[in-house]
């Protein structure tokens, strides 16, 4: 166990990350917490989830174990499995297995990605029980009260056929994350690209003019995150029709004409 406590030490965060509160949310994630409650937070791509998630692990002090679902995510990738290391046969545990067994939260990212499997492996993980099978080890671990699970989806974005079951859905306790209000997302935006103020103002009303768009061309609006990233463009010296082209239209659309429209959007205010 001593290796595998030193491995999680590259999981902690020793420095503050940058995160500012637009709600209670805090204070909703320590009362969870600290009661035990897994978390589900919900909210639009690029709107600061994984950086709160983050922020937790260090307010709270714990090393934070991220996973990426997708679809060939399965329960063996979570939990762990037998491999063949130098000619033995040694059991490897799996992300989820490790923070279980550290008392570290683990944040599941866009968890309706993952295989069935995957999802019901982590129920006996969100229920009363807090425990994990590891049916090839023929062992239950049990999670000690620093464990925490989080997971995440962006319900506007999945398919009907990718949401969320009530048998998960109803294990967690929810905070809903959105875009911040523009004075905020502005201030966000120039700390996080060194922008000047006024000039973030303006990113964040061509990222309002975007938002407008979804469903009418475009499956998401312009994200804070790729705000923050046509910001440190322009703080670099890219002329702010090529960042916001770059950073922001190329990436929300495929579609040459819907580039184009978010193009006259941006020359608009730029």
């Amino acid at each position: 166990m001593e290796a595998q406590s030193l491995r999680l030490d590259e999981y902690r965060i020793i420095e503050e990350p940058f995160y500012q509160a637009s709600g209670d949310e805090i204070e909703l994630f320590e009362a969870a917490y600290h009661n035990r409650l897994p978390l589900l937070l919900k909210g639009p791509t690029g709107c600061g989830k994984t950086r709160f998630m983050e922020y937790m692990a260090w307010r709270l002090g714990r090393p934070l174990i991220t996973v990426s679902c997708h679809d060939d995510l399965t329960a063996s990738d979570l939990v762990g499995r037998y491999l063949v290391k130098g000619g033995e046969t040694v059991w490897v545990d799996g992300p989820l297995a490790q923070a279980v067994r550290a008392g570290g939260i683990c944040y599941l990212d866009e968890i309706v990605e993952a295989r069935k499997d995957s999802m019901v492996v982590i129920h006996p993980l969100a229920d009363d029980r807090r425990v994990l099978p590891i049916d090839k080890l023929a062992t239950l671990l049990l999670a000690p009260p620093e464990f925490s699970l989080a997971v995440s989806y962006n319900p506007g974005y999945q398919s009907v056929l990718k949401d969320l079951k009530q048998s998960t859905r109803q294990r967690f306790v929810a905070l809903e994350f959105d875009y911040p209000g523009a004075e905020q997302e502005a201030a966000i935006v120039a700390r996080e690209s060194g922008l000047e103020l006024a000039v973030a103002e303006r990113l964040v009303r061509f990222a309002a003019m975007t938002r407008n768009l979804k469903g009418a061309g475009l499956e998401e609006g312009a994200s804070t995150r790729l705000l923050v990233h046509a910001g440190k463009l322009m703080n670099a010296g890219v002329p702010p029709l090529s960042a916001c082209r770059g950073a922001i239209a190329q990436a929300l659309s495929d579609d040459p004409e819907m580039v184009a429209a978010v193009d006259e959007l941006a020359s608009s205010l730029f």
